[in-house]
Protein backbone atom coordinates (compact mmCIF):
# COMPACT_ATOMS: atom_id res chain seq x y z
CA UNK A 1 0.00 0.00 0.00
CA UNK A 2 0.93 3.37 -0.54
CA UNK A 3 0.78 5.97 1.85
CA UNK A 4 -0.69 9.82 0.27
CA UNK A 5 -1.09 12.89 2.20
CA UNK A 6 -4.07 15.27 0.99
CA UNK A 7 -5.94 18.27 1.63
CA UNK A 8 -9.82 17.89 2.08
CA UNK A 9 -11.74 20.72 2.12
CA UNK A 10 -13.37 21.40 5.91
CA UNK A 11 -16.97 21.16 4.65
CA UNK A 12 -16.33 17.41 2.73
CA UNK A 13 -14.16 16.22 5.93
CA UNK A 14 -17.02 17.10 8.07
CA UNK A 15 -19.46 15.33 6.13
CA UNK A 16 -17.50 12.60 5.66
CA UNK A 17 -17.11 12.29 9.18
CA UNK A 18 -20.58 12.19 10.36
CA UNK A 19 -21.22 9.41 7.48
CA UNK A 20 -18.09 7.34 8.63
CA UNK A 21 -19.89 7.49 12.72
CA UNK A 22 -22.68 6.42 11.22
CA UNK A 23 -21.41 3.87 9.07
CA UNK A 24 -18.72 2.59 11.39
CA UNK A 25 -16.35 2.10 8.91
CA UNK A 26 -12.96 2.77 8.49
CA UNK A 27 -11.61 6.46 7.26
CA UNK A 28 -8.89 4.77 5.75
CA UNK A 29 -11.09 2.34 4.07
CA UNK A 30 -14.04 4.62 3.00
CA UNK A 31 -12.00 6.92 1.21
CA UNK A 32 -10.12 3.71 -0.78
CA UNK A 33 -13.80 2.40 -1.92
CA UNK A 34 -14.14 6.12 -2.66
CA UNK A 35 -11.34 6.39 -5.05
CA UNK A 36 -11.95 2.95 -6.65
CA UNK A 37 -15.75 3.78 -7.57
CA UNK A 38 -14.69 7.06 -8.57
CA UNK A 39 -11.67 5.58 -11.11
CA UNK A 40 -14.53 3.06 -12.66
CA UNK A 41 -16.64 5.99 -13.35
CA UNK A 42 -13.91 7.90 -14.90
CA UNK A 43 -13.03 4.79 -16.93
CA UNK A 44 -16.21 4.27 -18.32
CA UNK A 45 -16.38 8.12 -19.38
CA UNK A 46 -13.14 7.83 -21.18
CA UNK A 47 -14.57 4.28 -23.13
CA UNK A 48 -17.97 6.31 -23.73
CA UNK A 49 -15.87 9.53 -25.04
CA UNK A 50 -14.19 6.76 -27.22
CA UNK A 51 -16.80 5.02 -29.07
CA UNK A 52 -18.38 8.39 -29.75
CA UNK A 53 -15.25 9.24 -31.41
CA UNK A 54 -14.87 5.89 -33.51
CA UNK A 55 -18.58 6.13 -34.00
CA UNK A 56 -18.17 9.67 -35.49
CA UNK A 57 -15.34 7.82 -37.78
CA UNK A 58 -17.19 5.11 -39.50
CA UNK A 59 -20.28 7.23 -39.61
CA UNK A 60 -19.51 8.04 -42.77
CA UNK A 61 -18.31 5.11 -44.44
CA UNK A 62 -21.19 3.24 -43.30
CA UNK A 63 -23.67 5.32 -45.02
CA UNK A 64 -22.10 5.76 -48.22
CA UNK A 65 -21.83 1.75 -48.25
CA UNK A 66 -25.45 1.48 -47.42
CA UNK A 67 -26.06 3.26 -49.96
CA UNK A 68 -23.73 0.98 -52.59
CA UNK A 69 -26.14 -2.10 -51.27
CA UNK A 70 -29.44 -0.08 -51.93
CA UNK A 71 -28.32 0.58 -55.53
CA UNK A 72 -27.42 -3.04 -56.00
CA UNK A 73 -29.82 -4.71 -58.57
CA UNK A 74 -30.78 -8.25 -57.12
CA UNK A 75 -33.64 -9.32 -59.59
CA UNK A 76 -31.90 -12.02 -61.55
Amino acid sequence: MKTVSLKIDDLIFRETEKILSRIKKPRNRYINEAIEYYNKFQKRLIIEKRLKMESELVKKDSISVLKDFEEIDYAD
